[in-house]
């Protein structure tokens, strides 16, 4: 008999084809087992599942997996699943680590530009007819070359996004839990900082692409954004919480800080209100892995390992720390 498995959302259907040559195959509605309650009364029924970062994988959802070998994370974050439960439990855990490195630099990238130099909100003066032509004052930014881009987290893709910058002659300064190899920083022109508060009070281009810890929840707080530079922008492709939202919000009404870029939100979907309306906000809905060759990269890297566990016996892929 085939062993069970739930997609918690609709993927690639390149993927579940693939899949379903091994496994018996249930994709979720959209947004179905983004509740704790729906996962607990179906999570019972599966050997192994494809989650996505927005599924509560609790101590409770594990609780009730009666025959779970494996949760496949649609993500290269693991912050939605109580690992240690996991553990304690003998279910693998796997992520999706390195195959959508590029496309999150990528998007780093348009937020960096877009927020610097007011795209969407030229736009939006441009579409409500308010353009009556050329204007020496008109949104201004600011040029990159020369100015300091201050990277928090040099993993795969902090080392990408610091890659472009070499391309618009910005200084790369980073902090990380310990310098990258020597050879890295030559090769990306970057300089460690090791004090992440230093990092910040120096950037004119802060972004984050670290993971979320306990430590670093809300390490972008009011005191922060009133030590950043008056013109300075903060972009975040990483992990919503590591910015205080309310606190993001207010700095961007009062002009403490010149902008900011978000891919990903404090408590997703939710967006906090005051942040919907602040001036130079370029806010877009979690899209950083949105290339057809990131999500087909991400879905065969789940399924091989979810193949791997239940029909192979094997290890998966992937590990993140404290998994077994």
């Amino acid at each position: 008999m085939k062993k069970r498995v739930l997609i918690t959302e609709p993927i690639l259907s390149e993927i579940i084809e693939k899949l379903s040559e091994y496994v018996d195959v249930t994709v979720g509605e959209r947004g179905r087992y983004n509740s704790e309650s729906n996962l607990i009364d179906d999570i019972g029924d599966y050997d192994g599942i494809i989650s996505m970062l927005s599924n509560p994988i609790s101590t409770k959802v594990l609780s009730q997996s009666r025959k779970l070998k494996i949760v496949a994370n649609y993500a290269v974050g693991v912050n939605n699943i109580d690992l240690e439960a996991a553990k304690q439990s003998g279910i693998r855990v796997t992520n999706t680590p390195g195959v959508l490195t590029e496309a999150t630099a990528d998007i780093v990238w348009a937020l960096i530009l877009a927020t610097v130099r007011r795209i969407p909100e030229s736009e939006d003066y441009l579409r409500a007819d308010k353009f009556k032509g050329w204007e020496p004052l008109g949104f201004l930014g600011f040029d990159l070359p020369g100015k300091t881009l201050g990277i928090i987290g040099m993993g795969r893709i902090g080392q990408a996004v610091a890659r472009r910058a070499m391309g618009f002659g910005l200084h790369v300064i980073y902090t990380n839990r310990k310098p990258v190899d020597s050879a890295i920083e030559k090769k990306l022109n970057a300089h460690y900082v090791p004090n992440y508060r230093d990092l910040i009070r120096q950037s004119d281009i802060l972004t984050l692409n670290c993971p979320l810890s306990p430590e670093n929840t809300h390490m972008i707080d009011a005191e922060m954004l009133q030590q950043m530079k008056p013109h300075s922008v903060v972009i975040n492709a990483g992990r919503g919480p590591l910015i205080d939202e309310a606190a993001l919000a207010k700095a961007l009404h009062e002009g403490w800080i010149g902008g900011a870029g978000l891919d990903v939100f404090e408590r997703e979907p939710i967006v906090h209100p005051d942040l919907l309306r602040a001036p130079n906000a370029v806010l877009i809905p979690h899209i950083g892995s949105a290339t057809k060759e990131a999500r087909s990269h991400m879905g065969h890297l789940a399924a091989q390992s979810v193949i791997h566990v239940l029909v192979e016996g094997a290890d998966p892929l992937s590990l993140p720390n404290l998994v077994v």
